[in-house]
């Protein structure tokens, strides 16, 4: 993937997403007897998940990402953190700290949550002891101190974001991903989660993507918004306006009956 280098973008652009591609094989459902019979019958079948992203964000900003299940929200969010490569393509992120909040990104399974706050931080590029500096307060935020030194892979979803949440929250990232996280867990830590993204985007240069499909705290914490529909921007503008024209599309969008989404 092609990286820009700093000089050559704009110096109030954080992130600068340029005509991104994400393809990848999916494996058809088959029984072990039809494997058997048939190898061919189990070929994947290629997922296009981003069919030419473009978009920018200035610093400071704080852009909501919204779209029905499968347009490629999560996914571009894995390919803004580097977790995935697109196929062709340029993501520019500069020098910042990025950071993906999301239930299946980052953490060691086998390792506890005390370990996996040390990673977590490392891998931002904090040296250890500022993160040591930081762990009280992490996982007195967290609100899971009694199983904070046991394996994650024990922990509930709940539990996973908010850990999740609290060591981006806490470590203050230059670039927040959010994805989802912040309508999971009980009530008042999601009231919690949202009081605490509100005072961190209050600093100008700190950046955000929040992917949500509840969308009452898009319309309070971005002002702006990014509609992806099958894996390519089909809107890109006003907070309201977009959330109000994804509405009215989801109101009579036969082919989605089963999605969940709120006005």
């Amino acid at each position: 993937m092609e990286r820009y280098q700093e000089e050559k973008l704009n110096e109030n652009i954080a992130i600068d997403v340029k005509n991104v591609k994400v393809s990848f094989h999916q494996l058809k459902h088959m029984s072990i007897h039809q494997m058997i019979r048939n190898p061919a019958f189990g070929k994947t079948d290629l997922i296009e998940a981003l069919r030419g992203v473009t978009f920018s964000v200035e610093h400071g900003e704080i852009v909501g990402i919204i779209g029905k299940n499968g347009s490629g929200k999560t996914t571009l969010l894995k390919t803004i953190s580097g977790i995935i490569q697109p196929d062709s393509g340029s993501v520019y992120t500069g020098r910042q700290r990025v950071s993906l909040m999301s239930l299946g990104a980052g953490f060691k399974d086998a390792a506890t949550g005390r370990d996996n706050i040390m990673i977590s931080g490392m891998l931002m590029d904090y040296p250890a002891s500022y993160v040591k500096e930081k762990m009280d307060e992490i996982i007195e935020f967290s609100e899971i101190a009694d199983f904070i030194d046991r394996p994650v892979r024990t922990y509930s979803s709940g539990m996973y974001a908010k850990l999740s949440f609290a060591i981006t929250a806490i470590l203050e990232m230059d670039v927040m991903l959010v994805d989802e996280i912040l309508s999971v867990g009980d009530e008042h830590f999601q009231q919690k989660s949202f009081d605490r993204m509100r005072d961190l985007i209050t600093n100008e240069k700190r950046t955000g993507l929040i992917v949500s499909h509840d969308l009452d705290p898009l319309r309070d914490l971005c002002g702006r918004v990014i509609w992806l529909h099958d894996g390519v921007v089909r809107m890109d503008g006003g907070t309201d306006e977009v959330i109000d024209a994804y509405c009215e599309f989801m109101k009579y969008d036969e082919s989605d009956k089963g999605e969940t989404w709120q006005g």
